[in-house]
């Protein structure tokens, strides 16, 4: 990227999506104005600990589809953001700066490796949508119980053996969507959800 980008320190919105990028300069942190960045659809391995330096970041954070493993533990200070999409990397554990985010309302975690998820994550308490779909989880943390807001998790394609009894009691769950889930026994509590309203994929 030129050095000229990182000048404009009055930017709100910046798209850096689809340039083949491999790295971001240190200097994105002088940024500190920024909403909305989007870094997605590039060749990242690693983010600059500077990303936490942009306290404005509220509205969104796109590192989809990159070549990420690990996030900064520093951006777990970015606790103002409301919607990150991590989506399409190469994660195989969660970011526990993730679950640090205490204002997200969408999370997007789908197309990774993750195996399973943290107990922190029942820590964003804000979240309204959980997209894991095509990971490799086979159950979910008793903490998922924990998320009143939570509207939407979406489970396709894992390979879950056994769902918390805490899903049920959500109070404001719409969508449950557990399509392409063969390795499920529906769990009893399933036909609760659907009579009182919530729709149910599977």
């Amino acid at each position: 990227m030129p050095d000229s980008v990182w000048e404009q320190t009055e930017l709100e919105s910046l798209v850096l999506a689809e340039n083949g990028l491999s790295e971001v300069s240190d200097q994105i942190g002088r940024l500190k104005r920024l909403r909305m960045l989007d870094l997605g659809h590039n060749k990242l391995t690693r983010l600059p600990e500077s990303l936490a330096d942009i306290e404005g970041l509220t509205d969104f954070l796109y590192l989809h589809d990159n070549r990420l493993t690990s996030l900064p533990l520093s951006l777990g200070r970015l606790t103002r953001l409301r919607y990150i999409n991590i989506s399409g990397n190469a994660f195989e554990v969660f970011p526990e700066c993730v679950s640090s985010m205490s204002s997200l309302i969408e999370l997007r975690v789908s197309d990774n490796c993750l195996a399973w998820l943290p107990d922190s994550i029942g820590r964003l308490s804000r979240l309204r949508e959980l997209h894991l779909r095509n990971n490799k989880l086979t159950s979910l943390p008793e903490t998922i119980g924990k998320l009143l807001e939570l509207r939407q998790p979406d489970l396709r394609g894992n390979s879950l053996t056994h769902l918390p009894a805490g899903i049920a009691a959500l109070p404001r769950l719409q969508k449950l969507d557990l399509r392409w889930v063969v390795t499920l026994i529906s769990p009893v509590w399933i036909a609760d959800l659907e009579a009182r309203g919530c729709l149910v994929y599977r």
